[in-house]
């Protein structure tokens, strides 16, 4: 049995509800979306006390079980209009787990800033949150653990989010309570910061009760084993996330200057210094932690602590998509400079692929030349300082592109396009268009798909198999990045659910979870007023070719939706 708590702020009264067997294991984005679109929440105001914010954590969290100590943070964005399930990393999960807390939702809003108190004995408790307003999130963390401790776990709403700016995420404590392992996407930042909560400090504890304790730690060896096998996993060990530009420089599908380009640089001209051979290289060289587990007892380690040249660390971590959007995106070349930046967007606890694709829209607006990082800063600056210009910058891609009549925003839904061009990396850009969560990329990340003499069915094909493993880990509590395990183990997955909480599911429950995520996020989107329209990709993607490739899209909200309305009958069950 684990425990959801219903927390109402308006009152601060707490009822909780015990979840058994497969409830458990209808957690994270199923369990978001389902309860998102019973509630009717698809026709609310998402900053407004009537948009709950729920947090879940999957079946294993709490255990050693590893990459599965994921967090769900869901809520209607008031970024897109739409659903929105935001993934982090860290110890958040895993103390819930470990307190036998399933999750909670936060229901109204306070009428004064609050911390949510979550100890290990005891009732939820409501503490003034005064002395940690206005602050970045590395000096609210260190206050918040000064006073209850290390062995919490934090979650923080930071500067930006207290203003309800869009670009706000939020920051959750990593494994050396670092605030830095964010669910940034969609503005949940801004939900939070509208509900008055400025921070959760959840105790942690132990490995919780376990239906046969003995065959779960056995499912955690094989599941491990089978890691420590996998080519993909140990290469992204290896080079992390930053391994990902490596390929998408190669193949011409890395944002290069706000999507004008797919490359950087060539491959004989030497190693991409945006990319994870270079930057593991100079990061060993200075003494950084190249290889870093984003969650207790994570075997892949894809993350790092980047240093600077005297070996102190910059910024952990430093991943691709900031590499992609606020790096290449922008005109960066150095690594360096990313890193600090990304530092910055950490305090803050902002969005680094809205932020960067923000910037180089302003920067194709003439605001600033390419690679101008001074510029970059200042923006970071005034957002910092919830001025006029820092307030209407925090509102994001979208928003910012039409004020300035840009012709070429990168977004869907409102929602900045992470760093996958869709006329290369298609598959990808199949499931950026349709996915209800905006132009997200977990949603269905497929970048090595061979495309090449593929119809457009077979590309939305690929991206519904793809989409539907990915809502699988993201309500499970398990990361994407172990899908070469998890994938085709779902048996062992379904098994080891089985031996934690007599759950008595198998691999087709699982698999169902899945397609009934993406049916009910549809519906919900549909209910918010969305259509096929709201799909399509910014024109500029299908009128301008794509330098070295000289590719354009030819990926069209209507074709893809109709094939993938096709493929959803195959599954009317979910």
């Amino acid at each position: 049995m684990r425990k959801h708590l219903h927390i109402d702020l308006g009152d601060h009264s707490v009822r909780t509800e015990e979840l058994h067997g497969a409830a458990l294991a209808e957690a994270g984005r199923y369990l978001i979306a389902k309860t998102l679109l019973e509630l009717g929440v698809a026709t609310v105001d998402p900053l407004s006390p009537a948009n709950p914010m729920i947090f879940s954590a999957g079946p294993f969290a709490g255990t050693n079980f590893s990459n599965a100590n994921r967090l769900s943070v869901g809520c209607k964005s008031p970024l897109t209009g739409g659903i929105k399930e935001a993934n982090a990393g860290g110890t958040f999960a895993l103390a819930l787990g470990q307190l036998q807390i399933a999750g909670f939702t936060l229901n109204g809003a306070s009428d004064e800033w609050v911390v949510i108190r979550v100890p290990r004995e005891g009732p939820v408790t409501f503490e003034p949150a005064e002395p940690y307003l206005g602050k970045g999130n590395f000096e609210a963390a260190a206050m918040l653990h000064e006073k209850y401790g290390k062995k919490v776990s934090v979650g923080l709403c930071g500067p930006i989010g207290e203003y309800q700016g869009l670009v706000a995420g939020i920051a959750f404590s990593d494994t050396e309570n670092r605030p830095t392992r964010f669910a940034a996407r969609g503005g949940v930042g801004a939900v939070m910061g509208s509900k008055k909560v400025k921070a959760i400090v959840v105790d942690m504890h132990k490995l919780p009760p376990l239906h046969d304790r003995k065959k779960v730690i056995g499912a955690v060896k094989v599941y491990g084993r089978k890691l420590g096998e996998s080519p993909a996993v140990q290469a992204m060990k290896k080079h992390g996330t930053a391994m990902v530009a490596d390929y998408t420089n190669l193949v011409g599908g890395l944002p290069v200057n706000n999507f004008s380009a797919g490359q950087q640089t060539r491959s004989e001209d030497g190693p991409l210094k945006m990319g994870g051979d270079y930057i593991r290289e100079r990061n060993v060289a200075r003494g950084g932690e190249p290889e870093h587990a984003c969650m207790p007892g994570c075997q892949i380690m894809c993350s790092n602590v980047y240093a600077d040249e005297n070996g102190d660390e910059m910024v952990s971590p430093l991943e691709y998509e900031t590499l992609g959007l606020m790096g290449t995106n922008c005109g960066l070349t150095d690594p360096d400079d990313v890193a600090r930046l990304n530092a910055v967007a950490n305090d803050l606890g902002i969005d680094t692929i809205e932020i960067g694709a923000m910037l180089a829209v302003l920067m194709e607006a003439g605001q600033a030349e390419f690679s101008d990082t001074a510029f970059m800063a200042a923006a970071l600056d005034d957002i910092r300082a919830g001025n006029d210009r820092g307030r209407f910058l925090a509102q994001g891609t979208a928003r910012v592109g039409e004020h300035f009549n840009a012709t070429r925003i990168p977004v869907i839904k409102k929602q900045a396009i992470s760093a996958y061009d869709p006329r290369v990396i298609e598959v990808t850009g199949v499931s950026m268009m349709v996915t209800a969560q905006g132009a997200d990329h977990t949603a269905g990340n497929l970048p090595t798909f061979e495309c090449k003499g593929k119809t457009v069915a077979d590309l939305v094909e690929a991206s519904y198999d793809i989409q539907v493993f990915s809502a699988v880990a993201d309500s499970t509590g398990l990361c994407v990045f172990g899908r070469s395990v998890t994938n085709t183990n779902l048996d062992l997955i379904a098994n080891a659910i089985n031996d934690a909480h007599d759950a008595r599911v198998d691999s087709e429950f699982i698999l169902n979870i899945g397609r009934e995520t993406l049916r009910l996020e549809h519906e919900f989107n549909i209910a918010a007023g969305f259509t096929d329209d709201d799909d399509e990709l910014p024109a500029f993607f299908r009128e301008e070719s794509l330098a070295p490739t000289n590719k354009m899209a030819r990926l069209h909200s209507g074709e893809v939706n109709r094939h993938m309305r096709e493929i959803e009958k195959r599954f009317p069950n979910g």
